[in-house]
């Protein structure tokens, strides 16, 4: 056991999750490598759980950071900021909301955390729909309404929370049926469900789950359950704090894959907005952001330096079309792993969209999840020299597969590579 490890096992919480036997400190990184204290060299395909976006000491972001501390870091929200009104104004125009209003947060968690309180106090209901399979961050009220039996510590919730159909397309109930079959099963389990029950406030879903193994239904699934929801006033929340800004390559939003009856009522986001810096935020109709009737600040949500960091990586982003990178090296990747798992009878399913991929390990002739082969293959993959992430639903056996986007193809056959050694050592 290093040193380190020792101390923070001395005083940090049993349930803090730290991955490999031999916990990995990793000091600095550069583009899409990082290096650990003994300095070793990883390509890294998870990227600090979806958080470092755009690159490892992106020049135009630290540049950016570097600028704003030597004005001024943090004043809080009782001032007037620039950066946060710049961004703000961005996010409005590119959330695809009318009339949009942006509240800047310092995690996902806590833009769920808020995206409820609006929801609840605008539609004077604590019920809440959300998904089996799902994850929403680590407050009281998120854990509430994750249903991911691995990542909810508590049944105690302020919320009244009810699970709905339809997450996961692969497994469950309506697993055989064809993908119209599927959406309309759940639509009927949907509609059964808001026969029984008074009308809730509001659904929260993930476009694509993220910890529960980027899993995903067919596309259209939440356009029909919003045309279901507006019947009974029932908002949507898009959690769009994994999914969103293009990393799905098809899209900039999760949310436009099921976007025939509109965009969503509120939007969360968080994670790779800031490439590091805490950044996260609710976007919502003017009308709903503004149902509250009580004073509120956040001390940190959008202070300078977070914010001159998303303004100077969303404006990277962009510029550099990294969604259509997303979409054109992640397809040779995706296409590349199935070739890999076609020949793997661990390998369940290989599954995902742009840079967000997940693979499914089960023991051969089953479809029985294998935790411990997707524990080998993490291990595998950082001796040859890769860091991968890990998730799932029942049990935790897939490969979460998210590298920055700027990745190349090269970058995508190397990682491919060793995560194919990977996998050919499963036993």
């Amino acid at each position: 056991m290093s040193d380190l490890y020792a101390r923070h096992r001395a005083v940090l919480p049993e349930w803090l999750a730290l991955y490999y036997k031999d916990p990995l400190e990793i000091t600095h990184g550069e583009g899409r490598h990082v290096w650990d204290a003994d300095g070793r060299k990883y390509l890294d395909f998870f990227g600090g759980i979806l958080t470092t976006m755009t690159a490892h000491a992106l020049p135009e972001v630290t540049k950016a950071v570097s600028e704003q501390a030597a004005r001024i870091i943090h004043t809080s929200t009782l001032y007037l900021n620039r950066p946060m009104v710049e961004l703000a104004e961005r996010i409005a125009q590119l959330s695809g909301i009318p009339d949009a209003r942006v509240f800047f947060t310092t995690s996902g968690t806590e833009a769920n955390d808020t995206a409820m309180l609006l929801a609840t106090t605008y539609r004077r209901s604590n019920q809440v729909l959300a998904m089996r399979n799902s994850y929403h961050g680590r407050s009281f009220s998120s854990v509430g309404v994750t249903g991911n039996r691995g990542w909810s510590p508590t049944s105690l919730s302020p919320l009244g929370t009810l699970y709905v159909h339809g997450g996961v397309r692969t497994r469950g109930p309506f697993a055989h049926l064809s993908d119209a079959d599927f959406i309309a099963a759940c639509v009927e389990d949907l509609k059964d469900l808001l026969g029984h029950i008074r009308p809730p406030a509001a659904l929260i879903a993930e476009p694509i789950q993220g910890v529960g193994g980027f899993t995903s239904p067919p596309d259209g699934l939440y356009a029909a359950f919003r045309e279901v929801l507006k019947e009974h006033g029932v908002l949507w929340i898009a959690d769009e704090v994994q999914t969103g800004w293009g990393r799905t390559g098809d899209h900039f939003w999760g949310w436009q894959a099921h976007g025939r009856s509109g965009p969503p009522d509120l939007l969360t986001f968080a994670k790779g907005i800031g490439n590091g810096m805490s950044i996260g935020g609710v976007v919502a109709r003017a009308d709903i952001m503004n149902c509250l009737d009580a004073n509120s600040i956040s001390t940190f949500g959008g202070t300078q330096i977070t914010m001159a960091a998303g303004l100077a990586n969303l404006t990277y982003l962009l510029e550099h079309d990294l969604q259509g990178n997303a979409r054109r090296v992640g397809g040779l990747l995706i296409d590349r792993l199935r070739a890999v798992a076609d020949q793997l009878p661990v390998v369940r399913e290989v599954r995902g969209r742009g840079l967000m991929i997940g693979v499914e390990l089960v023991r051969p002739g089953t479809d029985e999840a294998d935790p411990d082969a997707a524990a080998a293959v993490l291990e595998a993959a950082r001796e040859g020299g890769l860091l991968i992430g890990k998730g799932g639903g029942h049990n935790t056996s897939v490969l979460r597969i998210a590298p920055p986007l700027t990745l190349t193809a090269a970058e995508a056959e190397e990682g491919a590579a060793i995560l194919e050694h990977a996998l050919r050592g499963v036993r």
